[in-house]
């Protein structure tokens, strides 16, 4: 089994440096912002910002682990507090405003839960596993239709808040295009 070096002083300082200034470039300019330009802004070389982080996402999943991880958290607490249906959109109206406002989770997200090669475990596990505890709770309560999945919570909740982005640009629609996603996912009464 290999060995696995603690990072040394420099090394950590580089990391702490471009990870404060990948924090302030994706704020103003999204998850597309420059990485030549946040390892200038880190005062370090392109080739230490690659060392660190080979790729763009991992950089996006460096500087956002702890929000997806509070995000994820807040299901546990919703759970705790609300009955099932209400927990679950909460959590959703929550997961929504983040991905507006929290730039690059958008972009995080959308892999995780596609079928595509960068899809599968990763970074948002964890909102996996919170929309897998709710949705549950929901199913099992008869608030959500039985084919309804937790990836398909995701996905749908992922389009919506792109939806309300592009529609008014601050996400001010995003909750009335939950209601009508909750409203679409609750199941039909039996004719």
């Amino acid at each position: 089994m290999a060995q696995v070096r603690p990072m040394r002083a420099d090394a950590r300082r580089n990391r702490e440096r471009l990870l404060a200034a990948a924090v302030e470039a994706f704020a103003a300019q999204g998850e597309g912002a420059s990485l030549d330009d946040i390892a200038k802004r880190a005062g370090v070389g392109s080739g230490t910002l690659y060392r660190h982080f080979p790729t763009r996402r991992a950089l996006l999943e460096a500087v956002y682990a702890d929000r997806i991880d509070a995000l994820a958290a807040r299901a546990g607490d919703l759970a705790e507090r609300l009955p099932p249906g209400p927990a679950l959109r909460a959590w959703l109206d929550e997961l929504g405003a983040g991905m507006i406002r929290i730039r690059g989770l958008r972009a995080l997200l959308g892999p995780a839960v596609g079928s595509g090669p960068d899809g599968g475990p990763g970074c948002c596990d964890p909102l996996l596993g919170a929309a897998e505890l709710l949705a549950g709770a929901a199913r099992r309560a008869g608030e959500l239709r039985p084919d309804v999945e937790a990836v398909d919570v995701l996905r749908l909740v992922h389009g919506v808040a792109a939806a309300s982005e592009l529609a008014d640009g601050d996400g001010s629609q995003l909750g009335r295009y939950l209601g009508l996603l909750v409203e679409g996912l609750a199941p039909r009464p039996r004719a």
